[in-house]
C-alpha cells in the first residue's frame, strides 16, 4: 500500500506531461502562424524571438489589397467542402447500411477493394484522371473538385457509417417491415436518424479534408475553382520575394474556419474514431 501512492502519482505524472508534450506539438505551430500575422514585419524572425510586441494589422489589411483572389478562393474552398460533404456522407451512409445489413463474401470484397484504392498515393490517380476530365469538360469546376474528394473519402466514410449501423438493432428494421415500409423508407425513416451521430462524424473527416487539400485542386484547377490553399502555394512563389507577413495572415484566414468548425463538432469527430469500438 505505501508503494501505491507513488506509483500512482509517478503514472499521473507521466500522463500529465504526455498530454502536455502532445497539446505543445499541436498548438505552437498555430500559435506561432497566428502570432506572426500580427507581428511587424522586422519582428516575425527575430533572433531571439520577440514575445512581446504591438499587435498590428497591416499585414491582413495588405492581404486585402494586394490578394483578392485569395477571399475568393476561400468562397471557392467553401462551397467545394460544402459539396464534397453532401456526396461523401449519403455515399457513406447507403455503403454503410448495405456492408451492415448485408453481409457476404462479395460485399466484404467490394470493402477490402476500397481500402485497396484508398491506399494508392493520390498523385498516381491523377495520371488517367488529367485526360479524361479535360476532355469531358470538367476540368476547373467546383463539381469535379468535390467528386474527387466525395470519392477518396467514401471508403473511410462507409466504415465509419458501419460501425454506427452496427450497433442499431435490426428488430428496427423487421418491425419496420411488418409496418409495410420498403428498404430505402427503413434507412431513410429508421436507421439515418439514429446514425445521425456518425454522418456528422464523417462530414467533419470530408469537410477538413476538402478545405485544406491542395493535390487535387493543383492539378484540375485554374482559375474558376481555384482553392484557397493553391493562393496561399502563390503567395510564397512570389516574385517580388515572400512577404512573410502576408503569408501568415493567409494562413491565420485560412485557418481559423476550419479550427472553430472542428472545435464545435469535436464530439462527433471523437465518435467518429471510435466507432464500432463497442456495440450497443
Amino acid at each position: 500500500m505505501r508503494r501505491t501512492g507513488p506509483r500512482r502519482w509517478l503514472i499521473g505524472a507521466l500522463k500529465a506531461l504526455a498530454v502536455a508534450a502532445i497539446l505543445v506539438w499541436s498548438l505552437a505551430p498555430i500559435l506561432l502562424i497566428v502570432s506572426s500575422s500580427l507581428k511587424p514585419e522586422r519582428d516575425i524572425f527575430a533572433v531571439p524571438p520577440s514575445l512581446t510586441f504591438r499587435p498590428t494589422l497591416e499585414h491582413y489589411a495588405a492581404l486585402w489589397a494586394r490578394w483578392p483572389e485569395f477571399f475568393h478562393a476561400l468562397g471557392n474552398s467553401a462551397v467545394i467542402a460544402a459539396l464534397a460533404t453532401v456526396i461523401a456522407v449519403f455515399a457513406s451512409l447507403l455503403a454503410g447500411y448495405a456492408y451492415s445489413r448485408f453481409p457476404s463474401r462479395w460485399v466484404n470484397a467490394s470493402g477490402s477493394l476500397l481500402i485497396v484504392v484508398r491506399l494508392i498515393p493520390p498523385i498516381v490517380l491523377t495520371l488517367p484522371l488529367f485526360p479524361a476530365a479535360n476532355a469531358l469538360g470538367f476540368q476547373d469546376t467546383h463539381l469535379f473538385l468535390a467528386v474527387l474528394y466525395a470519392t477518396f473519402f467514401v471508403s473511410l466514410g462507409a466504415f465509419v457509417m458501419r460501425g454506427f449501423i452496427d450497433q442499431i438493432p435490426r428488430e428496427m428494421d423487421e418491425a419496420a417491415a411488418v409496418d409495410g415500409a420498403g428498404r430505402f423508407r427503413t434507412l431513410f425513416r429508421i436507421v439515418m436518424p439514429l446514425a445521425a451521430q456518425g454522418m456528422m462524424a464523417v462530414a467533419v473527416f470530408v469537410a477538413v479534408y476538402a478545405w485544406n487539400e491542395f493535390l487535387f485542386a493543383f492539378v484540375f484547377t485554374s482559375t474558376r475553382a481555384k482553392t484557397a490553399p493553391l493562393v496561399l502555394a502563390e503567395v510564397i512563389g512570389n516574385f517580388d520575394g515572400v512577404e512573410w507577413g502576408v503569408l501568415f495572415a493567409a494562413a491565420t484566414v485560412q485557418l481559423l474556419p476550419v479550427l472553430l468548425f472542428v472545435w464545435l463538432t469535436q464530439k462527433f469527430l471523437v465518435a467518429g474514431l471510435t466507432a464500432g469500438a463497442t456495440k450497443g
